[in-house]
């Protein structure tokens, strides 16, 4: 039997046939019977008769007859067999490239062509449902493997060649004897002409095409370090002629199982991304498919004892950064050194970007967005320097912290000073609310150019065990590139002191302290922490601040400036005493800055101008929020109005 549309037949479909008729004829010579529609669907006495003539331990059918048609069947047999072997020594078909790469001995190769041809042919399916004697077993079952070849059954029991590469499927209902086996759908077509992937792999995975020629015995190779594409790049680097199948780590059995198919259909080796070690699931997934060769991909090393049991080789990268051929095949440019990027980064800023090297740094805060948005607020810097108003060695401190930031290249490159621990830069702001050190945040960003990103303490910090450290990889993680300014307000919440081991939850949040410490140290950008108590901040991330500036409350000078800058060119201003101001309240610029906004909203709902009275009602409202008394020494002419039994506004 053929297929339509496939001549001469291959010799793999040309023994199956072979083996089919072999079984059919028998079956017929023994019943002496055609096949009908309702065999198996019912059971009459002669059929009790035959079966009882059929068991191994009675006299069979005519046995004499079938030796007689066996041997005329034998040298037909004998002859495919041969033509089978030869086709598979040359390894050109799809069919033979599947038996290579599983690794299949004659019996199961022979198996898998019995297989998918019954799969493939609603004729066969019928010829296998009269010598199986049963409508509803169109596939062959144990039964029958086990007499068409001399140990069919075992190849594709549990532990199988055939089982293990995931070619093939066995029926979990009814008896032993009686469980169908099918080819898997992928590989059926495959056999067909179709090459797509398996419809059951893990979300994610991507099939590459080799990038040169060659061939390797199947291995474990490990790939840690660096980022993701420049581990894929050493990897093409290594294996040039190896089709690849990267994927995360699969997570259900049903995906594993199209990993392993997918890989052995296509002649790939699996590529593994890692966010960690390997369970002890998919180490034994991977020893269980040792016919194929995978890779684990991780950005750092794995722990020796999570790893297959199977011998391994490393390869281990020291840095990922994107070097001049990258940039050039990426922007067609030379690298930019204000941006320090990994291969895998300017792989998706050259797509942010659209190849336009002019908008390389939009690509780059775009980079950084979608990753951070969740766990941060992005301030787009707009205030300047003259904005804020600090004591002349504070401002010094801000511009060093900035030439800090943007000569990194210059002292550690072209100087060759040591980076210890790394070109990061580190600052920690301490001093009481108000008094400028989120201002001073986005300044530095806005100088140098940077977006700055406002970390929400509350989403980071988690009361599950592990969370926290997987935020906080996030946000450091996608600030890699460098060109943005991570702010971290009221650290002392995240980067307090560790405490004393008493339970289970201190020694996790210890740990979540000494994670962030390492994290830090290894970071390459610039963070600004901001505290009010500098004295709550853990000494070990003290020794790690590159720059420390103490911001204090203002001097009645440097209010009276702050008094001067809050009121907008375009507000309508009354007489306003701001040597009064300055002099009276003792209070911080953020509090002036507050006052200020509220006076102007009481002027636009009177429709007046800002007044002296309307500014002192609106530093009783900011005292209020404080819960702060009002003294009439503070408010002098106005304490009356602040602190009468009304609130009724003043009169324009």
């Amino acid at each position: 039997m053929r297929d339509q549309g496939r001549r001469p037949a291959p010799p793999w479909q040309v023994l199956a046939d072979t083996l089919l008729q072999r079984e059919a004829l028998v079956c017929r010579l023994g019943e002496g019977l055609l096949p009908h529609d309702f065999a198996g669907l019912y059971i009459g006495h002669d059929e009790v008769d035959r079966i009882l003539a059929e068991l191994p331990g009675a006299s069979g059918p005519a046995a004499q007859r079938v030796e007689e048609l066996l041997n005329r069947l034998e040298p037909e047999l004998v002859l495919a067999r041969k033509q089978f072997a030869e086709a598979l020594a040359e390894g050109t078909s799809v069919f033979d490239c599947l038996v290579r790469n599983a690794g299949l001995d004659e019996t199961a190769a022979q198996a898998l062509a019995l297989l998918i041809a019954v799969e493939r042919s609603p004729h066969r399916m019928r010829l296998v449902s009269y010598f199986q004697d049963n409508v509803q077993l169109p596939r062959l079952t144990m039964a029958s493997l086990t007499r068409m070849l001399d140990g069919g059954a075992r190849t594709v029991s549990p532990d199988a060649p055939l089982r293990r590469a995931e070619l093939v499927e066995l029926g979990t209902e009814g008896p032993w004897a009686t469980r169908m086996c099918w080819p898997a759908l992928r590989v059926t077509w495959a056999m067909s002409g179709d090459d797509s992937a398996d419809s059951a792999l893990p979300a994610g995975a991507r099939r590459l095409e080799p990038v040169g020629t060659g061939r390797i015995e199947p291995e474990l190779l490990l790939v840690t370090g660096a980022d993701e594409d420049s581990r894929l790049n050493a990897l093409r680097e290594r294996w040039p002629g190896k089709a690849l199948l990267v994927c995360p780590v699969p997570s259900s059995p049903a995906e594993w199982a199209a990993v392993v198919r997918e890989a052995g259909v296509g002649d790939r080796a699996v590529v593994l991304e890692l966010d960690g070690p390997p369970d002890r699931k998919a180490a034994d997934r991977i020893d269980r498919a040792a016919h194929l060769s995978w890779v684990l991909s991780s950005p750092v090393e794995l722990a020796l004892d999570s790893l297959p049991r199977r011998p391994w080789r490393e390869i281990h990268l020291e840095s990922g950064l994107a070097g001049a051929a990258d940039w050039q095949q990426a922007l067609g440019i030379a690298p930019d050194p204000a941006f320090p990027l990994s291969r895998d980064q300017l792989r998706l800023v050259s797509a942010a970007s659209a190849g336009n090297p002019g908008r390389i740094s939009a690509g780059v805060r775009r980079l950084a967005g979608g990753h951070l948005d969740g766990l941060s607020v992005r301030i787009r810097p707009k205030r300047v320097m003259k904005d804020l108003v600090l004591p002349s060695d504070q401002t010094a401190q801000l511009r060093e912290l900035i030439a800090r930031y943007r000569r990194r290249s210059t002292v550690y490159n072209e100087w060759g000073y040591s980076p210890f621990p790394s070109k990061g830069v580190v600052a920690l702001f301490s001093g009481p609310s108000g008094t400028g050190k989120t201002l001073a945040a986005e300044i530095i960003a806005g100088e140098l150019g940077l977006d700055l990103y406002k970390v929400d303490l509350s989403s980071v910090v988690s009361k599950y065990i592990g969370e926290t450290e997987k935020n906080l990889e996030r946000i450091f993680g996608a600030a890699a590139a460098g060109d943005l300014v991570l702010f971290f307000d009221e650290a002392d919440s995240l980067f307090g002191k560790r405490s004393e081991v008493s339970d289970a939850h201190d020694r996790y949040a210890n740990i979540e302290v000494a994670y962030l410490l390492q994290r830090l140290e290894s970071y390459q950008g610039l963070v600004v922490m901001a505290t009010n108590l500098q004295r709550n901040i853990d000494e070990a991330f003290l020794r790690r601040i590159s720059v420390a500036i103490d911001f204090e409350a203002p001097d009645e000078p440097q209010r009276k400036l702050i008094w001067q800058q809050a009121f907008p060119a375009g507000a309508p201003l009354g007489e306003l005493d701001y040597e009064f101001l300055a002099r009276q309240f003792r209070i911080t610029g953020g509090l002036i800055r507050n006052a200020a906004l509220g006076a102007g909203f009481l002027a636009a709902e009177q429709d007046g101008p800002v007044t002296m009275e309307r500014v002192a009602l609106a530093l009783k409202r900011e005292f209020q929020k404080l819960g702060r008394l009002r003294t009439e020494t503070e408010f002098d002419r106005y304490f009356d109005l602040v602190n009468g039994d009304t609130d009724a506004e003043p009169a324009g």
